[in-house]
């Protein structure tokens, strides 16, 4: 049974056919590389383990090959087999970021330990968040540090805080925390805050009894118990009102509930993941959000990051989504010009990965070529860099806007404006709102 797919790279031909000969008759998928340029292209192809040779002569060079590749391919596994080991080259190739270190001798058993060992640890991930989180691609340094946060924060059953912009993928980002927790056997409940009214908070999230209103025709559980066992999502918890933060804080703190009609408390037994686009810590001191339940929410903390911040990204999520949505709309587009990818690379991405999805739908549905030219792309991703940065700062103006209601003194101070540059920018960027 064949164990793993293993990329061996050396430059000598009689090393390279030799371990990955040894490696094939451990039962490894092996292919042979002496070419360092060709490892990304099989690196994409599916080989994720590479054990690669170290030679005193070009050491150096190789360990910083690798350190690209690490930051590059942050999901790949890498070995070394030192041929010309020393202290100091273990000490460099830990340093480069190496999952495991093969000195000499070098013989079959050893090599075939150390691929057995690293295939252990690609199969305790179970389904790396790369492959199994469509919103976790990426190669990023950033995506790789969200990655590892959540490996971490799965295995403790704390409550965890998600912040993000709208669009980065903070619901993926409770799937993965969900998928790799030991609750991943029970449900992940999402319940969208920002759509739930006061008058229903506690029917909702606690359940209700029979004849509890007009109605309540049978007894029902709410979301908190539904998800016992499991994990529930607080999406948008920043737009609950002060009425439903007070409701919630006593079953974040007691672990109970009541029914709506009924006196008897009933506890569960669910993880709390929250999320929100808000900057919770300024809604805090503005008295918007009550401080002691920030506080049970804010155990640990997870941030996605914009695309604009991880734009390196950007040509995979395009083929992940191309790959995916040509068939469903039974298309045949492969991709952009370079006019068109510069345009795309340049863009701010306000909506982020969401804005993408769209985008991409846009022009597939209405593109006749199978490469997408710059003139196909809407009006406002063709604009000058300076324009563009005019946008942002009219997204920063409406989002310091709404997170002070409209308040315009909290929003210039929020903004570090003055109250009349906060009315020029206003008249500039044609937004108005309530007085």
């Amino acid at each position: 049974m064949t164990a793993g797919k293993i990329l061996v790279a050396a430059h000598r031909t009689s090393d390279l056919k030799l371990w990955a000969g040894w490696l094939g008759d451990a039962g490894f998928c092996t292919r042979q590389c002496s070419n360092p340029d060709a490892i990304p292209v099989a690196i994409r192809e599916g080989f994720e383990v590479l054990f690669i040779g170290l030679y005193a002569a070009d050491g150096e060079n190789w360990l910083t090959r690798i350190e690209k590749l690490r930051n590059r391919f942050p999901a790949s596994k890498i070995a070394v087999i030192a041929v010309d080991s020393s202290e100091d080259l273990a000490v460099h190739a830990l340093h480069a970021g190496v999952h495991e270190y093969v000195r000499a001798p070098i013989c079959a058993s050893t090599l075939a330990a150390a691929a057995r060992r690293i295939s252990k640890q690609c199969s305790e991930r179970a389904g790396d968040t790369r492959r199994s989180q469509p919103g976790m691609l990426g190669e990023s340094q950033s995506v790789y540090n969200l990655r590892l946060r959540l490996d971490r924060l799965a295995c403790a059953d704390c409550n965890v805080l998600i912040t993000g912009e709208s669009g980065t993928g903070k619901e993926l980002a409770a799937a993965a925390l969900h998928s790799q927790s030991p609750r991943r056997t029970g449900m992940l409940l999402c319940v969208n805050c920002a759509a739930i009214p006061d008058a229903l908070v506690e029917s909702e999230l606690f359940g209700r009894e029979r004849g509890a209103f007009t109605g309540a025709d049978t007894r029902q559980d709410g979301k908190l118990k539904a998800a016992d066992g499991g994990v529930i999502f607080l999406d948008e918890v920043g737009d609950l009102s002060l009425y439903a933060q007070a409701k919630i804080l006593r079953a974040v703190e007691t672990r109970e509930i009541y029914r709506l009609g009924s006196h008897r408390p009933i506890a569960f037994d669910a993880r709390i993941v929250s999320a929100t686009h808000r900057n919770l810590e300024e809604m805090v001191r503005l008295g918007q959000f009550r401080q002691d339940l920030f506080f049970r929410l804010n155990v640990g903390r997870v941030h996605v990051p914009a695309l604009r911040e991880r734009i390196e990204d950007l040509h995979l999520l395009v083929n992940y989504y191309l790959a995916r949505l040509n068939p469903q709309m039974d298309t045949h587009v492969e991709g952009f010009s370079s006019a068109a990818w510069e345009c795309l690379a340049r863009y701010s991405w306000p909506g982020n990965i969401r804005e993408l999805r769209n985008l991409l739908e846009s022009v597939l549905i209405n593109s006749t070529s199978s490469v997408i030219s710059a003139d196909e792309l809407p009006a406002h991703f063709r604009l000058p860099v300076e324009i563009l940065n005019k946008r942002s700062e009219r997204d920063d103006l409406v989002e310091a806007l709404l997170a002070t209601n409209w308040n315009k003194s909290k929003a210039a101070e929020k903004l570090q404006w003055s109250r009349m540059k906060l009315y020029r920018k206003m008249v500039k960027h044609a937004v108005s709102g309530a007085a």
